[in-house]
Parts: structure tokens; C-alpha cells; sequence
């Protein structure tokens, strides 16, 4: 499946044109692998502002989904809920959304997504539960909170999902689906016109078909240049932290990070394992609940009152958490974590870059953790092992991007590529060329 890149150089050479190709996006997005992608399809729209697309433009009139907490002028903004179904319409686009049209994108549609973004397993009560395109068989889950822009990606219906990553939301699915997804430093992409889930820890990004074009879109909402360098994989100096992040790893993800590491060696690069006894903290800092507990009751505690019994019981509960820190607690929290950051960073210095699995399992099955209490027990546990690792790198402030690296014929797997805040370009850089190595395997 061509990236934007590989597709926008066609359409230069008039291999193709932007009719053809969003005529084959809308097919894609209306066919049985697009199943509950949508919670709004935008597909008339898409063709009348394809036909005024210039294949000069950095998106070239290609497709790109926008996840269901983003604006978009004259609609409303869900954010996969139904209690906000019927909400007032939006009276701008989100700031995101605005700078992906302004490239040359056209938005074909809102995208389904875990209620206010409140899970890493991508389940949705109300509009139904994208499957995972990596298996026929057995519909698998798609990962969340970005469910269906990651399935929009990977089914080839857009060339760039954007969404948020608060925990995870972006590197989840992407792993689960076999795509890329690249978390920058929260303070380099605007959250305007984006419904919140934590102020402190959401971050507005995208998932991608490769590393280029994760460059690509983040270039374009963050308003700036990514400078890569051209250095090998011999001038770095990575780690991989064997402490926390390889707890209750399945065979298959464990397998396939090995030989991936074995490869990246093989090519040159410098790996060292190291212990962040740092992690050990993380408990205890979040002991009352954490950030988005805390700042998503703050936003949601009205609306609640009012509505509750609309709510996915799953995501109120979580929210609901946050109604009995206290302010002192809070401000705590902001202390340790600041303190936090600043121990890590220092501990991670020496190196470039950390490598670690995206997360330890394979996507289950949508019927293990489908919507209902007797399955409660086992969403939360999958819930829990999905944004451990991701959400370490939230709460750092740092930059993060998925790559696949499963063989074929595997369940997708992904390798998380790291640092902290504002080593966006070196991770971006090295993980060019950490995918040409993976693929070369």
C-alpha cells in the first residue's frame, strides 16, 4: 500500500489523479473493513473540495479522518459520546483540522473513537467497535482512544489519521494495526477546538502509512520543520529499559522486539540495556489517580449530574475517580511530577534514544472485552497493560513514535522509538532509519 509520499509523486507525474484516488479512498471507507470507522462520513463534501485540489500542495488533495473530539465547522463535536450527540455546532474547524486543509487534505470524515477518549482498547457502546484489520477470522480490537482513525490508516481509506495521544491513544492502535504513530512533545501541536481529556497530558498528532509521511503531518500541525539528519544507526546511542516495560509480555511481541533489535544491531547500532529504577515511582506519584482522573471531572462534573446514565459505565467510572482528589493532591501531583521529569531525563542523557515494545500484547479479540459487566474485569485488565508502557512517555512530556516490526503472517507488534520533551527531530531521524532496517530484514 503506497504512502502519501509515494502517492503524491504519482499524481505529479500524472499517474494518477486526485478524483481517482480519493474515488478509491471512499470505496475503502464504505466497504465491510471500514465497519463502525465513521461516526460521520463526510464523503460528498470530500469529492466537491477534491475537485479543487492541486497536486502541488504538501497533502496534494488526499484524504485524511479527523477522530470524533476535533471541531469541524457546522457539526457537532460527540467525541464518541451520544450525550453530546445533539450538542451546538462547532463554528470553526479545530486548529488541527484548519492546518491539514490548508496543506491540500480533505477531510472524508469524523471518526469513531473510545467514549471522550477514555480507554486505550478502543470499544464504543454507542457506535459500535472498528475491528482490527489484521485479522479476517477473529475481529480483534482496534486499539484506542483513536480506534477509527487507526483502522481508517490501515485499511488504506486516508493517508493520515488525526487524532490525540494521552496515554497512548495515537501508539496503541497504531501498533495493534501495523501503522505508525508518532507522538510529539505535547507543547509543539495547538489542542484548540479539540475536546479535552487531560489538559496536562493530551497531545494532538496523527498516525501515518511511514515515518515520512508521520513527518509530513507533523510538520503541518505543528507549524514547523523537522530537521532529520542523514547519520547512520552506527552515530547513535540507544537503551532499552528492561525494568517495567517488558512485565507480562506475550511470546509473539517478545519475539518479534528481539529480532528487531538484533537486526538494528546487525546495521550497526549501538543498544545497551539499562534499569530506570525511576518507573518504580510512577505508583505512588498517580496513587489518587492521576492527571486525566482529576482534569477530565473537572470538565465532565455537569455534564454528569445531568447525564450520566448516557455514559459508557466504564468511562464514568474512571472519570468519576477524579471527584475525590483534593486540591493539595493535586498540586502534589504537579511537584512529583516535575521531579519526576527532571530525575529521568538525567538518567536518560547518555543515550539518543530508549527502544521498547509499544505494548506487551497482541490485540484480543472484541468479544473478550466487549461492552458489558461481566466482562468488566477483563477490560480493565487489558485496558491497564495496553497504556502502561505509552503512558510512561506522557507523563515524561517526552516524544514517542510506533513502528511495525512483526514478519509477515504475524499479529501486528510495535516498537516504541523515545526520548523527552523536544528530542521530536532526533527521534524522528532515527526512525527513518530504524524503518528502512526493519523492512530490509
Amino acid at each position: 500500500m503506497n504512502d502519501l509520499h509515494a502517492t503524491r509523486l504519482t499524481l505529479l507525474a500524472g499517474g494518477s489523479d486526485a478524483r481517482t484516488e480519493m474515488e478509491r479512498a471512499i470505496d475503502i471507507s464504505g466497504s465491510p473493513a471500514c465497519a463502525h470507522v465513521f461516526t460521520r462520513a463526510m464523503f460528498d463534501e470530500a469529492r466537491q473540495a477534491t475537485a479543487g485540489s492541486h497536486p502541488e500542495s504538501r497533502l496534494a488533495g488526499l484524504a485524511f479522518t479527523s477522530k470524533d473530539l476535533f471541531d469541524v465547522a457546522g457539526q457537532p463535536t460527540p467525541s464518541g459520546s451520544m450525550v453530546l450527540s445533539h450538542a451546538p455546532a462547532a463554528k470553526a474547524d479545530a486548529l488541527a483540522v484548519a492546518r491539514l486543509r490548508a496543506a491540500g487534505g480533505v477531510l472524508t470524515g469524523r471518526t469513531n473513537m473510545s467514549e471522550f477518549a477514555f480507554s486505550g482498547v478502543g470499544v464504543n457502546p454507542h457506535y459500535g467497535t472498528p475491528a482490527n484489520v489484521s485479522d479476517l477470522a477473529t475481529p480483534r480490537i482496534p486499539g484506542g482512544s483513536s480506534s477509527g482513525a487507526a483502522i481508517s490508516v490501515a485499511s488504506g481509506a486516508a493517508f493520515i489519521g488525526l487524532g490525540s495521544d494521552t496515554g497512548g491513544s495515537i501508539r496503541i492502535p497504531a501498533a495493534l494495526n501495523g501503522i505508525v504513530g508518532f507522538k510529539n512533545t505535547a507543547r509543539l501541536t495547538p489542542a484548540d477546538g479539540a475536546l479535552p481529556l487531560s489538559t496536562t497530558l493530551d497531545t494532538v498528532c496523527a498516525m501515518t502509512r511511514s515515518v515520512r509521511d508521520a513527518i509530513t503531518a507533523h510538520e503541518i500541525l505543528a507549524a514547523r520543520r523537522v530537521t532529520a539528519g542523514s547519520a547512520s544507526l552506527g552515530a547513535y546511542r540507544l537503551a532499552v529499559v528492561k525494568n517495567v516495560f517488558f512485565d507480562g509480555i506475550e511470546p509473539t511481541v517478545a519475539n518479534a522486539f528481539e529480532r528487531s533489535l538484533k537486526a538494528l544491531r546487525a546495521a550497526g547500532a549501538r543498544i545497551e540495556e539499562i534499569e530506570l529504577p525511576e518507573l518504580a515511582d510512577l505508583p505512588a506519584i498517580n496513587a489518587t489517580g492521576g492527571f486525566s482522573a482529576a482534569e477530565s471531572h473537572a470538565w465532565h462534573r455537569l455534564l454528569l449530574e445531568r447525564s450520566g446514565a448516557g455514559y459508557d459505565p466504564r468511562v464514568a467510572h474512571r472519570i468519576l475517580r477524579g471527584a475525590s482528589m483534593k486540591a493539595h493532591e493535586y498540586i502534589d501531583l504537579i511537584h512529583a511530577r516535575r521531579d519526576w521529569i527532571a530525575r529521568v531525563e538525567k538518567a536518560l542523557s547518555p543515550f539518543d534514544a530508549v527502544l521498547s515494545p509499544t505494548v506487551p500484547i497482541t490485540a484480543p479479540s472484541i468479544a473478550s472485552v466487549a461492552p458489558g459487566a461481566e466482562r468488566d474485569e477483563e477490560f480493565f485488565r487489558v485496558n491497564a497493560l495496553l497504556l502502561r508502557n505509552p503512558s510512561i512517555i506522557n507523563m515524561l512530556d517526552g516524544c514517542a513514535i510506533s513502528l511495525p516490526c512483526h514478519a509477515t503472517g504475524e499479529l501486528p507488534v510495535g516498537l516504541m522509538l523515545w526520548h523527552a520533551a523536544l528530542h521530536d527531530d532526533a527521534v524522528l531521524a532515527m526512525a527513518l532509519q530504524v524503518e528502512r532496517t526493519l523492512q530490509n530484514q
